[in-house]
């Protein structure tokens, strides 16, 4: 996740630099602590530690993931510290330790489906990376997406049931995954009818890979658009945007996505 997380680092010390030039925060300067999580979510939790009970921050910015917030939680509860969280979430979660500073699901990827549902699109691919968020996210999308009328057949990526209660939607991968060969094949065989979708909510550097393997497949945003939650800058550079045909149809998706996330 380093990938994500080194861009909201650099915010952070520009904006403190800038807040320090302006005579900082009631004429105290602001002193920057940076510790790394490695992408690690035990390592979170030992590094808020240690930002909380021996570097005595005030206040800390960080986790990137949920389930590295979650690792987290509860080192902020234990000594009443304060986390800022920047990233949209899954919901289901509230601390007075935890200032949540982005969506949750019904601000979020609910409107984004609302948008695809008004254009016409009847199949919904979900893919996401496995953890907390994506699988949260998307078992709430396929429950909105019945409740809509899509019929559970043109909900694709896989439905595992326990009993008769669906306990998770959509085809998961890990962390920093790179070959998607099998799973865009896949997409482009469930979009081949028609009016279908996918709803991304991979994160991080796995989306580069993921979206190159869309394009060397030959499918584009007419074919099949696409609309990802967990797409930063920072991936986006890296993807092969002149290979994917995105048409105005697609920007338009791409702001309302851009709208919900920011």
């Amino acid at each position: 996740m380093a990938i994500s997380e080194t861009s909201l680092r650099d915010v952070l010390l520009f904006t403190f630099d800038e807040i320090n030039a302006n005579g900082g925060v009631l004429g105290k300067q602001i002193e920057a602590v940076v510790a790394d999580g490695a992408s690690d979510w035990p390592v979170f939790a030992e590094k808020a530690e240690q930002l909380l009970a021996k570097d005595k921050v005030a206040a800390t910015f960080g986790c990137w993931t949920s389930v590295s917030r979650k690792f987290a939680l509860p080192v902020f509860e234990k000594y009443n510290g304060l986390l800022f969280y920047p990233v949209q979430y899954e919901g289901e979660e509230e601390s007075p330790n935890i200032i949540y500073t982005a969506e949750a699901v019904g601000q979020q990827a609910i409107p984004a489906v609302d948008y695809l549902l008004a254009e016409g699109y009847k199949k919904f691919y979900l893919i996401g990376t496995d953890y907390v968020y994506p699988q949260t996210t998307n078992i709430v999308l396929f429950e909105y997406l019945l409740s809509k009328g899509i019929p559970v057949e043109n909900i694709g990526g896989g439905i595992r049931y326990e009993g008769d209660v669906a306990v998770s939607a959509g085809n998961y991968t890990p962390f920093g995954h790179t070959d998607f060969q099998q799973i865009v094949a896949e997409i482009k065989d469930f979009s081949a009818s028609g009016e279908a979708c996918v709803i991304n909510t991979i994160n991080g550097d796995a989306n580069v890979p993921f979206f190159k393997e869309i394009a060397a497949s030959g499918l584009t945003s007419d074919d099949c658009p696409i609309v990802s939650f967990s797409l930063s800058e920072d991936e986006f550079r890296g993807l092969p945007t002149k290979d994917l045909g995105w048409s105005p149809r697609m920007l338009d998706i791409l702001h309302v996505d851009r709208l919900c996330c920011e």
